[in-house]
């Protein structure tokens, strides 16, 4: 068996534990269609997903749509924003690609990567969150926690993103790339802690590389 089979076996096996752990798993942002999912998406960057909840309610009874948002005042979008990090550039972001929404999308949120992320603000993971949960379409979510645990157990030896989703898509079925994201989201934060992971405590240590490395040293 060559490395990519080894690594598409192992890849199973994982999935296939957090499966058992998160049978239910799905984005923890709360969002009603497309324009919120993509919005809320934007905002959890470098932010808690409980965190950017608290501040949605407020912002989409204002501006519901993208034709609202994208003429909402920039003072007003901030001041509901304001508890989050990065508000000013996350205040600017949605306003812009609101405006690119309703100039290039006829007022609708698009529905492929390219014109996804042809948005202002809107990166390859805000794009795959939006295909994977508005849209019911595949897509790897690599966010902080995936980039972690994807090295950690040695499913990629990658650190940019985009290098890290395209190893997942190859050893992963295409099927599964959406509850897998979510799945190892989850994993992450309950668990694959970025300080002091509960190894002992994990399910996948028999299959992760970081607990086998950990466990020979502490031997």
């Amino acid at each position: 068996m060559d490395d990519i089979e080894l690594l598409k076996d192992k890849a199973k096996k994982i999935h296939k534990k957090l499966k058992v752990l998160y049978p239910d798993a799905e984005c923890e942002l709360n969002f009603k269609n497309p324009f919120e999912v993509l919005i809320a998406t934007v905002l959890s960057a470098q932010c808690t997903d409980k965190k950017v909840n608290t501040v949605t309610p407020e912002l989409f009874g204002r501006f519901p749509t993208p034709d609202k948002m994208a003429v909402a005042k920039l003072e007003e979008v901030e001041r509901i924003l304001k508890s989050l990090g990065l508000y000013k550039n996350k205040a600017k972001s949605i306003v812009s690609a609101s405006r690119d929404m309703v100039e290039k999308f006829d007022s609708s949120v698009p529905e492929t990567m390219e014109e996804l992320v042809s948005l202002a603000g809107v990166g390859r993971k805000t794009a795959n969150c939006v295909l994977v949960n508005a849209f019911n379409k595949p897509g790897i979510m690599v966010d902080t926690h995936c980039i972690r645990l994807s090295n950690r157990i040695g499913l990629s030896s990658e650190s940019k993103p985009e290098k890290i989703e395209v190893e997942l898509k190859s050893i992963l079925s295409k099927r599964v790339w959406g509850k897998f994201s979510h799945r190892i989201i989850l994993h992450g934060r309950r668990v694959c802690f970025a300080r002091n992971p509960d190894c002992h405590g994990c399910t996948l240590r028999k299959l992760c590389d970081y607990y086998k490395e950990s466990h020979n040293r502490e031997l």
